[in-house]
C-alpha cells in the first residue's frame, strides 16, 4: 500500500465530502500496524480476542484508523451504568467492544471536525462490521482519554458518554494488575437504540446471542445470604406433586428462581443452571446427597423441573418470588428487577425438551385465563 504522503495529498475541508468506514483487508495490515507503531502515541499494541481494523476514507483516501477490541473485564463505573449483575457481565461482556486506537492521518488542522467525522462514520458501520466478522452484534463501545493529555473533544462531539473513570491500573500480566496512578476518563456509546436496556434484559436479541458466554461453575446471580432468604420463602410453596418427595419444594423452586434471574430461557436450560452449582451451593440448599457418597449432593434432574413447572401454580410463585424482589429492593443489581408480570411469562412459556438430546419438540403456553395450557 502507498506511504500516507502519497494517500493523502489533501483532505477535503468541506462538512459533506463522502466519508465511509471499511474493515482493512489482510494485505493490509501489515501498513496499518506499521502506521500506528510510528504515529500513535501508544504504539501499534497487540491483537487479542476479537479484533478488528477499520479504515475511515475521505474521498477514496485513508483519513483515520480505528481499532476495536474487546472490553475491560470489570469497570465499576461501566458496570453500574449498564445495571450488571456480575453474572450478566461474565456471560454478555463480548457486547461490550473498545475502541483501543484512534488514529487521524492527516496533519492537525487539514481538515475542520475530520476527527468526529471520520469517528461518527466509523461507528455506524461498526455494529454491521464487527457482525460479518465475528458472527455477533455488539451492543456498547466503551473507550478512554487521559485527563492530563486529551480533553476528548471529539468523543464528547461524536455522541460519546463520559461515566467515569478507570481505577489506574495497568496490566502487567496476563492476570495481574500494577497500579499506574493515572485513571482515565471512561466513554460509553451506544451501538443502536434501547442497547443499554438490551444488555441487561432477560432476553438479547436474536442477532446477539452468539456472544454470550456460558458462566463457568457455581455463578450464581444473587450473594449467599440472598440465596438462603429466597429458599426460606420458597418452603411455603404448596407442592403440585404430593408428598414423599425426596427433593422438596424449596430447594427446587429456589433453583428454578435463580436461574430464572439469570436470564435462562426454558426447561433444559433451568436444568444446566442446575449441574453448574457447586457441591457447598447444592448442601446450602438443602438437596439430597446421593446415597453412598460423602461430598455429592444431587440436584433436580429435568424430569423434576418438569413436573414441577408443568403442575406450578404460576401466579402464586410470582408472588412469591415478587415478594422476595420487593423486600431485596436497593440490595440486587438492575438486572434482577424483574416484576411479577415478567416472571408469569418467564415460567408460563416452558419449551419440552426430549430427553435423549434436548432438541424442543413442543411448547407449552400457560394461559392466564384460562387454567389450561395449550401446545403449539
Amino acid at each position: 500500500m502507498k506511504s500516507v504522503e502519497q494517500t493523502l495529498p489533501s483532505i477535503s475541508p468541506e462538512p459533506d465530502a463522502a466519508v465511509c468506514a471499511r474493515v482493512a483487508a489482510v494485505n493490509e495490515h501489515a501498513w496499518f500496524d506499521q502506521q500506528m507503531a510510528d504515529r500513535h502515541y501508544l504504539g501499534a499494541g497487540r491483537p487479542v480476542g476479537d479484533y478488528l481494523r477499520q479504515i475511515v476514507e475521505v474521498h477514496g483516501r485513508p483519513a483515520a484508523l480505528l481499532v476495536w477490541g474487546p472490553a475491560c473485564y470489570a469497570l465499576k463505573d461501566r458496570d453500574r451504568w449498564i445495571g450488571w449483575s456480575a453474572n450478566h457481565r461474565v456471560e454478555r461482556l463480548k457486547l461490550v467492544v473498545q475502541n483501543r486506537r484512534f488514529l487521524i492521518l492527516a496533519e492537525k488542522g487539514a481538515a475542520p471536525n475530520l476527527a468526529s467525522r471520520t469517528m461518527g462514520a466509523a461507528l455506524r458501520l461498526l455494529p454491521a462490521q464487527w457482525q460479518q466478522s465475528f458472527g455477533y452484534r455488539p451492543l456498547l463501545a466503551e473507550t478512554f482519554t487521559d485527563p492530563e493529555a486529551y480533553a476528548g473533544t471529539c468523543y464528547q462531539a461524536s455522541n460519546w458518554q463520559a461515566v467515569g473513570t478507570s481505577a489506574g491500573y495497568s496490566r502487567h500480566r496476563a492476570d495481574f494488575y500494577v497500579p499506574n496512578d493515572r485513571p482515565k476518563k471512561l466513554w460509553l456509546y451506544e451501538l443502536g437504540a434501547r442497547a443499554r436496556q438490551q444488555l441487561k434484559a432477560v432476553e438479547l436479541p436474536e442477532d446477539c446471542q452468539a456472544g454470550v458466554i456460558a458462566p463457568p461453575g457455581g455463578v450464581i446471580p444473587v450473594a449467599q445470604p440472598q440465596m438462603l432468604s429466597l429458599l426460606e420463602l420458597l418452603r411455603r410453596a404448596p407442592d403440585p406433586r404430593g408428598k414423599n418427595t425426596r427433593l422438596r419444594i424449596g430447594p427446587v423452586l429456589a433453583i428454578v428462581a435463580m436461574a430464572l434471574l439469570a436470564g435462562r430461557r426454558d426447561l433444559s436450560e433451568i436444568a444446566r443452571f442446575a449441574q453448574t452449582l457447586s457441591q457447598a451451593q447444592r448442601r446450602q440448599l438443602g438437596l439430597p446427597r446421593k446415597k453412598g457418597a460423602q461430598a455429592f449432593w444431587q440436584v433436580p434432574t429435568y424430569s423434576v423441573f418438569y413436573q414441577v413447572l408443568t403442575r406450578l401454580d404460576s401466579e402464586a410463585f410470582a408472588r412469591l418470588l415478587d415478594e422476595w424482589l420487593r423486600h431485596q429492593a436497593g440490595r440486587l443489581p438492575q438486572a434482577l428487577a424483574l416484576d411479577g408480570k415478567m416472571i408469569r411469562e418467564r415460567i408460563g412459556i416452558l419449551t419440552l425438551a426430549q430427553h435423549e438430546d434436548g432438541a424442543p419438540c413442543a411448547a407449552a403456553v400457560s394461559d392466564q385465563k384460562k387454567d389450561t395450557p395449550r401446545c403449539e
